[in-house]
């Protein structure tokens, strides 16, 4: 099989490429280049480039670079600056592998004669008798990126290989130094690639969009403290609202940039009976009843049921998830993810709670 390796520089990446080289496939590595900006972190440096095509030379593979930037910026960057200012909290790795790495790149290596594309998360493909497939949980747990996968529907799943889905990061990175590969003991990346980690999201954002200093209120309208930018409030926040120190521990609840306003309230007052999430996508259909909800890419699961159709509409790709017991509340913008055991059977993005007498805002 000719399979086409996405290799981002890590030790992952690198090991999907030797497996599959192993097995006997026509291998081609080939980066994707993201981000032209400023880089500190993430996966899209200079350095990051090299240690893949040393790595596609030392496994005597031909590697490529595709300059996918201005993809990456209409799909992943400009959505991030917009749903700052919507204030939304969002997810800018989950986009990223939705419009590149698996709709973009999935293209270019059918144009080229690909059977396939490979990457080197930690997650598997099970297939069903009757054909349907979904992602599943990688081995290590630890390290499992079924959440950021819940977009692939079955035309995806039916090409896509995870090689390394069914090692622990411990033995991916024997196999490395087994092989010699220079990624071996290589640090994960853990960061935004274009958010740099010492100027952060509001260095990226300020040239950008115009921040909005914002006031702080309680319940009752009452203002107890300020902020600089309310596009930078997340949901759940405790730190950096300009409240006095003592007394009950409160997190915002609410950020609103276009009134600049962040509501404040109690960790009682972040807990809600349901949450709804819209732009759905579903692996093999819609489903309804007894889940386990994941609602960041490391989250514990927690039990709930899902009803088709929403709070506040029919719209078929919206979902209501209805808690077996009150949970923390879902920043609006994080993808929630279901699950049935390991398999993902779908995921949206969180919306904010529906206003008094109205439907969820979008």
């Amino acid at each position: 099989m000719k399979v086409l390796v996405a290799m981002s520089g890590g030790v992952d990446s690198s090991v999907a490429a030797a497996l599959l080289q192993r097995d006997g496939h026509e291998v081609v590595g080939v980066t994707m280049k993201l981000w032209g900006g400023p880089s500190d972190a993430g996966c899209c440096s200079v350095s990051d480039v090299d240690d893949a095509r040393r790595v596609a030379d030392h496994l005597d593979i031909d590697h490529h670079t595709f300059d996918f930037g201005a993809d990456f910026a209409r799909h992943v960057v400009d959505p991030y600056v917009g749903d700052h200012q919507a204030g939304r909290t969002p997810n800018p790795c989950i986009a990223c592998n939705r419009h590149l790495k698996f709709d973009r790149l999935m293209e270019r290596a059918a144009a080229l004669g690909f059977e396939a594309v490979a990457t080197g998360h930690h997650a598997r493909v099970t297939t069903h008798a009757d054909g349907t497939r979904r992602v599943a949980r990688g081995a290590d747990r630890a390290k499992d990126q079924s959440y950021v996968l819940h977009v692939l529907d079955q035309g995806a799943l039916a090409r896509v290989r995870f090689p390394v889905g069914d090692r622990t990061k411990a033995e991916v990175r024997n196999l490395a130094r087994a092989l010699g590969l220079r990624t071996a003991d290589k640090p994960d990346s853990q960061d935004v690639c274009f958010v740099s980690a010492t100027g952060g999201r509001r260095a990226f954002l300020e040239p950008r969009v115009a921040l909005t200093p914002g006031r702080v209120v309680d319940g009752d309208g009452l203002v107890v403290g300020r902020v600089e930018a309310v596009e930078l409030v997340t949901v759940g926040q405790r730190r950096g609202l300009g409240l006095a120190g003592g007394g009950e521990a409160r997190f915002a609840v609410h950020a609103d940039p276009v009134a600049a306003t962040v509501t404040v309230g109690s960790a009682a007052e972040l807990l809600t009976a349901e949450q709804a999430v819209g732009g759905v996508v579903w692996a093999a259909g819609p489903c309804s009843g007894a889940t386990l909800v994941q609602c960041s890419a490391h989250g514990v699961p927690r039990p709930g049921d899902l009803v088709l159709g929403g709070t506040a509409s029919d719209c078929a790709g919206e979902v209501t998830v209805r808690w077996h017991r009150p949970e923390r509340r879902v920043a609006p913008g994080q993808s929630v993810v279901f699950y049935e055991g390991d398999e993902v059977v779908g995921g949206g993005t969180a919306l904010s709670p529906p206003a008094a007498g109205g439907p969820a805002p979008r």
